[in-house]
């Protein structure tokens, strides 16, 4: 029988590395990977998704249990590391793979996404252009990137990984 309390999404926030390694250290989160979300062709390499032709983000999957970690603290934490109102560029990446956005799986997950949306939009000077869609498809990045800051700890990282200390 499925647990009806482990969920999914997938968060776009420029750069993966730092989005999996901020992510993880979440209470509730089970289980992270990076990959690339709802472009136009299969498996794209790293190569192809900079790119820019192929229509993918960088995104993080991220598989949680919601009774510790509800989709809204998520959407919180996702928001804070993130510049919604920013188009195709997060920190120093710039480009569309660099765009932010909120893919979801269940489609009643949309339902509380435009509410959480509705509730911080005045919270922002600008429009938030976070994108929300269904994950169309996803596949997981090189093995070299899974991980990455875990394995490179001065790697680059748009995030401040010190905010959950």
């Amino acid at each position: 029988m499925e647990n009806q309390d482990i969920k999914e999404i997938y968060l776009a926030g420029g750069c993966f590395w730092g989005m999996q390694a901020f992510f993880k250290q979440l209470n509730g989160v089970l289980e992270t990977a990076v990959g690339y979300a709802n472009g136009n062709l299969e498996n794209p390499s790293y190569q192809q998704v900079c790119s820019d032709t192929t229509g993918f983000a960088e995104t993080l999957y991220i598989k949680y249990d919601k009774e510790l970690l509800c989709l809204n603290i998520l959407l919180d934490y996702f928001f804070h590391v993130i510049d919604p109102t920013s188009l195709n560029k997060q920190g120093e990446d710039e480009g569309s793979q660099y765009r932010s956005g909120i893919y979801y799986s269940d489609p009643e997950d949309y339902v509380a996404i435009a509410a959480y949306l509705d509730d911080v939009k005045h919270h922002y000077e600008k429009e938030i252009v976070t994108e929300v869609k269904p994950i169309l498809n996803f596949y997981l990045a090189e093995e070299y990137h899974q991980d990455y800051l875990d394995k490179n700890p001065q790697g680059y990282c748009h995030i401040d990984l010190s905010i959950l200390d």
